[in-house]
């Protein structure tokens, strides 16, 4: 089926529309919650743990309404949307992101959303993206994406499909957000709370605990896997619960490669832009990886620290606190490797950091399994999305209902001011 292609701005009643430029401060409560990038998890959801608010008064210029689309305008996660709903509540956004408002006279919000994760849309924010400093794409560039427009019954049918294999989808990620818990949680019943250090432990530097100096990565092009390269692993390749992604392998562009091999037990810290913090400890299961320039290796002296007890403690509160008050926010969020080399670090026993690398390894093998299964139902609706953009996926329903789709059509034309739709060539196509 051949829909007509129109731009997101046409089908919009609102947007481009950057951000406030206010500073986030703790959530009180009494306040609307401040969306940043940050907040916004890789499923384009709302992280439950980021709460912030706008510091000042006056934001209900950038208070979202349902159906609200932003985009990430800046950084590594350019490209990456979240679409508002009334149940997260009153919400504000930031200037790092940009709203526009679909007209739900011509097309549904959720039908948008479900576009925005289609190969088509990544490969237009690939050949859009500028990457001076970052990579960056602005309003008037978003306000130019071009939307395959199916009539607006088609686009309710089509996420009433989407919804139901995206609803499986979301019970696996809630089960992996729990267990995302049980690490720190481990960490904490072993060795109680870093803040306090309440099981008074001798207290170190990451850099007095490293047997070297942190290693910046590879500033090096990301080129498609060439035999005998090892696997280039940067701050995107990282997920949130500190395993690598598998939707992407790509290698490096550098004849120096070899310096940036990672070996069992390096430690990398994310060190720029909005996931600065981010952690990853290496594992050989993982095959071999060099390291890129936005990340930091810690390598850790034998018989004074685990590496499974460090990346355990980057789990925790007190790490993420540690973070919060550190970064420095001119031009984007960085902590350096000095910095990340004053980081206080507890130290027991090393049978019991024995003891937690132990643990530890169980948990992660869990979590590989659960991250296999969860790989097969994010490919499932991966191919039920590509399905719903070629039309392929209701193409029966949209035999039994080309009568009403015709004057939907109709309808999406006069508002858009396209021509008229060819009657005979939908039903041929059809």
């Amino acid at each position: 089926m051949t829909w007509p292609i129109v731009r997101l701005q046409s089908i919009s009643m609102l947007g481009p529309q950057y951000g406030a430029n206010a500073r986030a401060i703790p959530a009180t409560g009494a306040g609307v919650r401040y969306v940043r990038i940050t907040d916004i998890d890789d499923q384009g959801q709302l992280r439950p743990d980021s709460l912030s608010e706008p510091e000042g008064e006056d934001f209900d210029d950038y208070l979202l309404d349902d159906g609200d689309i932003l985009f990430a305008r800046s950084g590594a996660t350019v490209g990456k949307a979240y679409r508002h709903v009334e149940e997260n509540g009153p919400c504000v956004f930031a200037g790092y992101l940009i709203r526009f408002r679909p007209n739900p006279a011509i097309v549904d919000s959720r039908y948008l959303s479900y576009f925005l994760q289609t190969p088509t849309y990544w490969n237009w924010v690939q050949s859009k993206k500028r990457v001076a400093a970052q990579p960056n794409i602005n309003g008037v560039e978003y306000a130019s994406l071009g939307v395959p427009l199916a009539p607006l019954s088609e686009q309710r049918r089509i996420v009433e499909i989407l919804d139901e294999a995206d609803r499986l989808r979301r019970l696996r990620y809630d089960a992996d957000a729990k267990a995302a818990r049980i690490l720190p949680a481990l960490f904490l019943k072993m060795f109680g709370d870093p803040a306090t250090n309440s099981m008074k432990w001798p207290m170190d530097t990451l850099g007095h605990l490293a047997d070297r100096s942190p290693e910046y990565g590879a500033n090096a092009s990301a080129v498609p896997m060439m035999n005998g390269r090892p696997r280039y692993v940067r701050i995107t390749d990282i997920r949130d619960d500190g395993t690598l992604s598998t939707k992407e392998f790509v290698s490096l562009d550098d004849e120096d490669w070899r310096r940036y091999l990672l070996s069992e037990g390096d430690v990398l810290f994310a060190r720029s832009g909005n996931t600065v913090g981010k952690t990853y400890l290496y594992r050989p299961d993982d095959g071999e990886c060099a390291f890129a320039g936005y990340l930091i290796r810690f390598r850790f002296k034998s018989g004074r620290v685990d590496p499974w007890f460090i990346f355990g403690l980057t789990r925790t509160s007190y790490y993420r606190a540690w973070v919060e008050s550190h970064k420095r926010v001119a031009g984007q969020p960085n902590i350096n490797g000095q910095e990340y080399a004053n980081f206080k670090v507890p130290i027991p026993s090393q049978a019991l950091q024995k003891e937690f690398a132990g643990r530890a390894n169980e948990v992660e093998e869990l979590t590989w399994q659960r991250s296999r299964a969860g790989e097969r139902l994010d490919g499932l609706l991966a191919t039920l999305v590509s399905q719903s953009f070629s039309g392929r996926l209701t193409a029966k329903w949209r035999g039994a209902h080309m009568k009403e789709l015709v004057v939907e059509m109709e309808r999406q034309a006069k508002l858009l001011n396209l021509p008229s739709p060819n009657v005979e060539r939908l039903a041929w196509e059809a």
